[in-house]
């Protein structure tokens, strides 16, 4: 043994012991009132005067006393939170719709917690286990495609549930959802304002319900300005800037006509089809116009020229979803599929001639 060490440190005496939370006894006592006044004030119920309501908040706030939020929840029945499932990995759609749903329910006083459930069934039941063992007021499924799956499952029956770019294959769930028809309608009738008379459509993977939708809109606005259907014209594929340049090189091969204007079934396909029509030595918009959809500014802005696009106004959706969950959760029945309007943002892939330089 080291003779030399010094001996152990001896305890400090003088160090405060560690203080308890404050408890609404300490509230009451402080306060001066019984308990059971202290609760009636601090929960905004019973009938109290102001002087003495102003009097128990005013000492809670000085001791920094927090309420026992599941306590609460046990009392009232309602834990005042929420629970997000999604399947976005990557939140291009997700995430719009959860900032805003979040900054609407905020303002109800309502916490949410977020689960990625990763495209795994057995993970998206663990997480709803979960979530009900923190008693939720309700759920909140999204994804990173609006395609029709089977309900969150019978566990959760009777929670208020709402489906947000996401729908349930059950015609009672309340499925949130953009108009997708509506948006390439919006598309091709803006190409057609623009004096376009051969407008091409090149798209992703059909087993979408979206790429569905939006090429029936696409039809339909054709069919709506006299132009003529041509089903070369149509080009279903991936959804990527490579099928993008592909698709333009097939429209442009031959002696066929040739489109003077695009409308692509998302961002990243129009942002290809525009570098290989500038390869290609032609003028966007002067020679082709073209749409794209989805309004993902990390595309739109960086496209050469600045690309127009449909905007699903996914914002607006999370705020919807926020709404339509308050009205459940306050005991209103909702249900169906409901689709909101899209909008065109117009920049100067789509501009008429001679405002290409705005």
């Amino acid at each position: 043994m080291d003779k030399t060490a010094p001996p152990p440190a001896a305890p400090d005496e003088t160090r405060a012991p560690l203080r308890a939370a404050p408890t609404i006894r300490d509230v009451a006592r402080i306060a001066e009132v019984s308990i059971g006044t202290a609760s009636k004030a601090l929960n905004a119920g019973g009938r109290l005067s102001q002087e003495t309501r102003d009097k128990v908040l005013r000492v809670a706030r000085e001791i920094g006393y927090r309420p026992n939020d599941l306590a609460q929840s046990l009392h009232r029945a309602k834990s005042r939170t929420i629970g997000i499932i999604s399947n976005d990995s990557f939140g291009r759609f997700t995430f719009p719709i959860v900032e805003a749903l979040e900054e609407r329910l905020a303002d109800e006083g309502i916490a949410v917690f977020m689960c990625n459930a990763t495209d795994d069934p057995a993970r998206e039941r663990q997480h709803v286990d979960q979530l009900l063992g923190k008693r939720v007021d309700g759920l909140v499924v999204t994804a990173r495609r609006a395609d029709k799956r089977p309900p969150i499952g019978p566990f959760a029956h009777g929670l208020p549930t709402v489906y947000v770019f996401s729908q349930a294959d059950d015609p009672d769930a309340l499925s949130l959802l953009p108009d997708d028809e509506g948006g390439a309608v919006l598309a091709v009738e803006h190409l057609a304002s623009l004096g376009r008379k051969r407008i091409a459509h090149i798209t992703g993977p059909e087993h979408f319900e979206a790429v569905r939708l939006r090429r029936a809109g696409y039809f339909s606005a054709l069919a709506a300005a006299g132009l003529p259907r041509t089903d070369l014209f149509y080009l279903p594929g991936v959804w990527s800037e490579a099928w993008g340049r592909e698709a333009v090189a097939r429209l442009f091969q031959g002696g066929t006509p040739k489109p003077d204007a695009l409308f692509c079934g998302n961002d990243q396909i129009a942002r290809g089809a525009a570098d290989a029509l500038r390869e290609m030595g032609l003028a966007v918009p002067a020679d082709v116009a073209i749409v794209g959809f989805d309004n993902w500014e990390v595309m739109t802005l960086a496209t050469r020229p600045p690309l127009t696009s449909i905007d699903m106004n996914l914002k607006a959706l999370g705020r919807e979803a926020g709404d339509r969950l308050i009205d459940m959760i306050s005991g209103k029945r909702i249900g169906g599929v409901q689709r909101r309007p899209c909008s065109l943002v117009v920049r100067q892939s789509s501009v008429a001639e001679g405002e290409a330089g705005i």
